[in-house]
């Protein structure tokens, strides 16, 4: 006797295929049929879930968004100072950029060729950071640790600041230390910011 047969979820194991479709060859060159093989169904199953290889692509974006989300805040300690906090989320969240294998790959494609899907890929998971930050931002002005500010803008500052002293720097730099980028970086906002 044979027990129940288990059900598949074509459709996960759609997104789960083009992930690594996205992850290995760049959104340019992953087409449905890559994403076929790999998950081992008919292209024409693919097409009763995702109409557009640009649909399969923003479900995967938006899977990678509520990642970084998540990360965001488990990395957050509400009991810790906000620059503290900001310091350890941003750190958190530029090496998961660095080592996830789709945003380094997106990147790659940006910088090789400029497609703009893969350009509105990075976009919008630097929209969410920014948010996130922003969201942290309007809470510490609430809570009396900064001064009042345009959130959004702040949020925006905040992160280009973060990623310039952590990647811009070190490529005609000595490259700092997280402890360095981390101090500098508190240092610089902490004047900027601090209520008076």
């Amino acid at each position: 006797m044979t027990g129940p047969k288990k059900s598949v979820d074509r459709r996960a194991l759609i997104v789960e295929a083009a992930g690594k479709s996205f992850s290995m060859f760049g959104y340019k060159a992953t087409t449905m049929e890559v994403v076929s093989k790999i998950a081992a169904v008919g292209k024409g199953t693919i097409y009763t879930f995702f109409a557009t290889k640009e649909e399969l692509f923003g479900e995967i974006i938006g899977q990678l968004t509520k990642e970084l989300r998540e990360l965001a805040e488990r990395t957050i300690d509400h009991e810790r100072p906000f620059f503290d906090n900001l310091s350890a989320v941003l750190h958190e969240l530029l090496l998961f950029r660095d080592k996830h294998e789709l945003m380094v790959k997106l990147s790659q494609e940006v910088r090789d060729i400029g497609t703009p899907m893969a350009k509105d890929g990075i976009a919008k998971l630097e929209q969410a950071i920014t948010a996130f930050i922003q969201q942290e931002v309007v809470l510490a002005v609430e809570k009396g640790e900064i001064r009042s500010s345009n959130p959004k803008l702040t949020a925006f500052v905040m992160l280009k600041l973060y990623v310039a002293l952590n990647s811009e720097w070190s490529k005609h730099q000595e490259p700092l230390t997280r402890k360095e980028v981390a101090g500098y970086f508190n240092e610089l906002m902490r004047d900027g910011m601090s209520v008076r």
